[in-house]
């Protein structure tokens, strides 16, 4: 379903090539995905992000509890196509089992960087009172959601540069 309610997207133009920006993204996820109770899972505990970097690897975020380590599967990828290309299923942590959104991200050369696109669809497949909008209507979430992944795409930008 392609309505307007339905795709959250972001840019950034990142000063590394399509291979290191694809690299950057998928293996060193834990080193650029922003922390805090609005990016993770965890919260204020320490834990670490990353992609099983193949075709049906997963998005997993593990951390560290009082009561032991705990890790959540975000998602799962379902497109491997490096250096230009990789999709994966998406699943917040308030979704029931059968639940679960669509993530594509792009990577092209543009002058002496790579502009690196995500586009997060599958949002109106769920309900309108679902926990995951927080109230919000179909506009107000859609770009919220785009600015959640703006920041993040923010954070890779800084550690391509760094």
């Amino acid at each position: 379903m392609n309505t307007p309610f339905d795709r959250a997207k972001a840019s950034v133009t990142v000063p590394a090539d399509p291979g290191t920006a694809f690299r950057i993204f998928t293996e060193e996820t834990g080193l650029w995905w922003r922390k805090g109770m609005k990016f993770r899972v965890a919260g204020r505990y320490p834990g670490e992000v990353l992609f099983e970097a193949r075709p049906g690897g997963r998005l997993l975020e593990s951390f560290e509890t009082p009561q032991g380590t705990r890790v959540v599967e975000l998602g799962q990828i379902t497109a491997w196509e490096p250096p230009n290309r990789f999709c994966f299923e998406w699943r917040g942590a308030n979704f029931l089992p059968d639940e679960k959104t669509h993530v594509e991200v792009l990577f092209e050369a543009v002058g002496s960087g790579t502009s690196v696109t995500v586009v997060h669809t599958g949002w109106a497949n769920l309900r309108a009172d679902h926990p995951v909008r927080h109230g919000a209507d179909g506009t107000t979430f859609i770009r919220t959601t785009a600015m959640w992944w703006g920041d993040q795409l923010t954070a890779l930008r800084e550690r391509c540069g760094s």
